[in-house]
Order: structure tokens, then C-alpha cells, then sequence
């Protein structure tokens, strides 16, 4: 898991006479922030870089960080023709957060050994006057040239790279992708090899988490689930407002002259709010209830506050009316909840409308190409059947995420947490970058760690259960034995590229590939879950 951008310096004080192909581990600089991928295994390749660690609350700033991907700048180590003079002891101990510390003790053999395979390479690159290239220079003098404590550092690194893989034996095909820490300070074991001649090291590693389901494994086949849905996306009461704000949309508004305010006119308002108590002193302003020159649609008395509109009725253009109306305890807005407020309003303006005859006659009008009335309400159905059905489905794809999120229990590792809460942040800033141009200091300041982690806090728990709904996502995929058609990750993968391209993104193939897949994974739990679950739906 790729965390942040990260560059290594060595601990090796080079010498500008030396070769630039030195031992010393160089890290892939470009790797990228903000990974789609979401839970990784890690195979310990060879190839393994020591990386300068991002810094957080679980690791000291002398550990190292360490990556199982591999790069042109890598160095062959720990592979299976490499075998270690004499064998390490590793001792196993769980962590919290599904973690790993494995404390690492390497013998004085293996110690030797790549110490002598570090003088050899310096053998090789070192240009020292006096020898020709390529001529054996006494040890002793190679280590006067080249510094006993730069032998020493380089020697601690190359037993690093060297045990490493061997000491990651027991983790292998649980260890979460580039979450691996050596946690001991780089001092310490510069200690323990001058004093002993030999190395110890800690290293902690993620693993992947199992999940518990509750009550048992196969609580989710048997979902009961209600779905609440808006009665705003029914298509038939939609389809019918569209029609009648279309019809009304083609009237002309006059100026009512010989009456009050009648159902169906638009009256252009002033309203003030203030809270009602027998201590005056008490009494407040509602600023969120108040506006000037509102223009308010009597046919939508029922989006407004119960009672407000009836209050009002009668009233002439340019009167005043005074009335007490109480917030229902359902209010949108939790702090206006069972509030009694006095209100006043003004009629600054009447309108009433003068509509056409509705007929087939203007039906172009309503909908260009129809030439009844039954075909535009037909359409305008339709394209709502859409669009409740759309809704209904996404209303029915949360509701069960949301309810298989509360049935499993998952200790996540930090690296995941830090994984999802950074890949959310990233595209949220990508967002935020497109509707608003961020310059170059907004965008840093949003990019910075402090802000980064900010996020993660406040949106810990949101994180959280959508990394336990992805991971409950994957465990039914692999339970239930679930399937794609390869054609059909080909084509997305294929459509993701075009579209990266056509924005002239930047892209990583195997990453795109890798979220598809991911996708189409998820698309098809959620079928077999809806196919499996008993559904209820009720309107709000």
C-alpha cells in the first residue's frame, strides 16, 4: 500500500569517487499517493527497497518502511539461491490492529558473510591512488579510503536486505502489500552489530484481517432489509409535478389587483421569525427562517412549514400578517425541533396565472415533438420510471452495504485504514480541484499532512465501515464462489484507459485493472445479495 511519496537517503556518506551502482537501496520515487487498490497480499519478492518511513503516531522516526514492489533501482537479495550460512531466529508476536512483530535475530555467520560481500563491492568500485582499477587493495586500506563506519553502515543494510525476505517466511501470503516496518532505530542495531557481531531487528507487518460474521458465517444469506425511499422519486407523483410545472411554466403571471392571496397564485414575500417567550429578554431572531423578496408558489404550500400557508391566505399586496406557528419535531433542522416562533409577513407582490386551454393544442409547447397531451405525459412517466427504478436500486444497494457493514467485526490494520482514508481524500481533493481551479498554495495547503490527516480523523468512522463493507464485499465473492465474464472486465478496463486518455490523465494500467476488477467483483455480491434477501420497501 502505497501511503505517500516517499525518496530514500542513504546511509552511506559516498564518496564522489565512488560508482553510482553502489549497494545502498534506492527508492522508487515516483510512486503515487493515492492507490484504488484495495486490499493487497504481498508475495516478498526479492526485490525489496528500505524506504525512509511516513511518519505516524505507530512509528518512531528512525524506522524504516518497506516495499515488496519492485523497480528498476532494486537489488537482488533474499531469493531461493541465496541461502543464508546459518539459519535466523524469528519470534512471532501478535499485534493489535491485525498486525504482526516479528523480532528478527540474525546470527554472527550471516553477519560475516555480508560483511565480506560488502568489502568485495567496494573493492570493485572503490578508485583509490595508488591502485590500479580492478587491483585487490588490502582490506585495511580499503576501510582507511572508504571510513569504517560507512563498512559498518553499508553492512547493516546489506544484512537487511539480505535476511529480510527469509525473516518474513511465516507471513508470507497474509502481509499486506508495502506494509512492512523495521521499527528498530538504525543506532540500535549499529550497537549490537559493533558490540556483538551480530544483528537484531524488529520488524511489524499488517496482515490481512479475517472476519467474523454475526451471528454466524452465513448470516448474509439471510438479509431482511427495508429500504426507505423518497416519496419525491415516485414516478407517478413525480411525472405528474413535471407535467403540471411544465403546463404552469408556459403561463403568463399578471398582477392580481381585487383580492387576496388564493391557491395557485405566487405571492413575492417578506418573512421574519422570532422565537416565542413570555421573558422578552429571551426572545431571539431565526435568521434561517427568515428572507426578503421570497417568491413562494402557493401550490407548494407543502414543502413549506405545516401551517404556514394557510396563515397567509387572504392576505392582499402590500398587508402584513402576524401568526404562531411550532417547528414539527420531523424539521429537517435539528435545532428548530418543537421551536414556537412568531411569525410576519409581508405581501410586497400578487401574482396570479393565465393559463392556456389544456389541450392537444399545446402540447409541442410542453414537450417539442409531441402532438397530444397523452404522449408527453407518457414521456415524462417513462423517463421518471427511470429514474425511481435507478434510485430505488441505489436506495437498495446501500441499505444492504450499510446492514452487511453491521454484521461483520474486523480488526482493520492501520495501513488499510490509512490506504482507504487517503484514496478518499484524494479523490475528494480531485473534486474539489475541478470545480474550483485550486491554485498552486490551496492545493499544497489541502495536500499537506496536517490537513490529510485531519480528514482521517474526522472521518474515521466513515472509513471504517466502508473498509469493513468492502471487506465483507470480498469475503461473500470468495464464499459463494462468484463470478465475471472476462469479456466484461476487458471492455471496462479498455473504457477506463479511452477515458483517462481522452481527459490526457495519467494512469496505471494494472491499477485500473485492478479497480475494474474490483468493481465488477462488488456488482456482482450485490446481485446474488439482492436476489437472496427479502426486501421491503416504505415510502417517507
Amino acid at each position: 500500500m502505497e501511503l505517500c511519496t516517499r525518496t530514500f537517503t542513504s546511509f552511506l556518506l559516498f564518496n564522489p569517487s565512488f560508482s553510482s551502482n553502489s549497494l545502498l537501496l534506492r527508492a522508487n520515487a515516483n510512486a503515487t499517493p493515492f492507490k484504488f487498490n484495495s486490499l493487497k497480499l504481498s508475495s516478498f519478492s526479492p526485490h525489496i527497497h528500505l524506504f525512509r518511513p511516513f511518519i505516524s503516531p505507530h512509528t518512531s522516526s528512525s524506522s524504516f518502511t518497506v516495499s515488496a514492489a519492485s523497480s528498476s533501482s532494486s537489488v537482488a537479495v533474499g531469493t531461493e539461491q541465496d541461502r543464508l550460512p546459518a539459519e535466523l531466529k524469528v519470534t512471532e508476536t501478535e499485534q493489535p490492529n491485525s498486525s504482526v512483530r516479528l523480532h528478527v535475530e540474525v546470527p554472527s555467520l550471516v553477519c560475516e558473510d555480508c560483511y565480506k560481500r560488502v568489502i568485495a563491492e567496494f573493492m570493485k568500485q572503490a578508485k583509490i591512488p595508488g591502485f590500479r582499477p580492478g587491483k585487490k587493495v588490502p582490506e585495511s586500506i580499503l576501510i582507511s579510503y572508504v571510513g569504517s563506519q560507512n563498512v559498518q553502515k553499508a553492512t547493516i543494510e546489506s544484512i537487511l536486505r539480505r535476511t529480510l525476505s527469509h525473516a518474513m517466511t511465516s507471513v508470507t501470503g497474509k502481509a499486506l502489500q508495502d506494509s512492512v516496518r523495521i521499527v528498530t532505530k538504525f543506532s540500535e542495531m549499529e550497537e549490537t552489530y559493533s558490540s556483538l557481531g551480530s544483528l537484531r531487528y524488529d520488524v511489524i507487518v499488517d496482515i490481512a484481517p479475517e472476519i467474523k460474521w454475526i451471528p454466524d458465517n452465513n448470516a448474509f444469506k439471510n438479509l431482511k432489509i427495508v429500504v426507505e425511499i423518497d416519496s419525491d422519486i415516485d414516478a407517478q407523483r413525480a411525472s405528474e409535478q413535471e407535467f403540471r410545472r411544465r403546463y404552469k411554466s408556459i403561463g403568463a403571471l399578471k398582477v392580481v389587483t381585487d383580492r387576496g392571496l388564493q391557491v395557485g397564485d405566487v405571492a413575492v414575500i417578506d418573512i421574519s421569525a422570532t422565537t416565542i417567550d413570555q421573558d422578552e429578554s429571551n426572545i431571539k431572531n431565526i435568521p434561517s427562517a427568515e428572507s426578503k423578496g421570497f417568491n413562494f408558489d402557493t401550490e407548494d404550500g407543502d414543502k413549506v412549514l405545516p401551517g404556514f400557508l394557510d396563515s397567509i391566505i387572504g392576505i392582499h399586496r402590500g398587508e402584513s400578517k402576524s401568526f404562531p406557528l411550532v417547528f414539527p419535531e420531523t424539521w429537517k433542522q435539528e435545532s428548530l425541533r418543537g421551536v414556537h416562533a412568531q411569525f410576519t409577513v409581508e405581501c410586497k407582490e400578487l401574482f396570479y396565472r393565465d393559463l392556456p386551454e389544456l389541450d392537444d393544442s399545446i402540447a409541442d409547447k410542453l414537450l417539442p415533438g409531441c402532438t397530444t397531451l397523452e404522449q408527453v405525459k407518457d414521456f415524462l412517466f417513462q423517463r421518471c420510471l427511470e429514474v425511481e427504478q435507478t434510485a430505488r436500486e441505489q436506495a437498495t444497494d446501500n441499505a444492504i452495504l450499510d446492514q452487511i457493514s453491521k454484521m461483520v467485526e474486523v480488526d482493520i490494520p492501520q495501513s488499510l485504514f490509512e490506504e482507504q482514508g487517503r484514496q478518499l481524500y484524494g479523490a475528494n481533493l480531485l473534486e474539489i480541484q475541478a470545480k474550483m481551479k485550486l491554485n498552486e498554495q490551496q492545493l499544497a495547503s489541502l495536500s499537506s499532512p496536517k490537513a490529510v490527516n485531519q480528514y482521517l480523523e474526522h472521518q474515521k468512522e466513515n472509513i471504517t465501515n466502508l473498509i469493513k463493507q468492502n471487506l465483507a464485499v470480498g469475503d461473500i465473492y470468495r464464499r459463494e464462489n462468484l463470478q465475471f465474464a472476462t469479456e466484461d472486465l476487458v471492455k471496462e478496463v479498455e473504457n477506463s484507459i479511452a477515458e483517462f486518455k481522452r481527459q490526457k490523465q495519467e494512469y496505471d494500467e494494472e491499477r485500473v485493472k485492478d479497480q475494474v476488477q474490483e468493481i465488477l467483483e462488488g456488482a456482482k455480491v450485490l446481485e446474488w445479495l439482492r436476489e437472496h434477501a427479502e426486501i421491503q420497501y416504505i415510502t417517507r
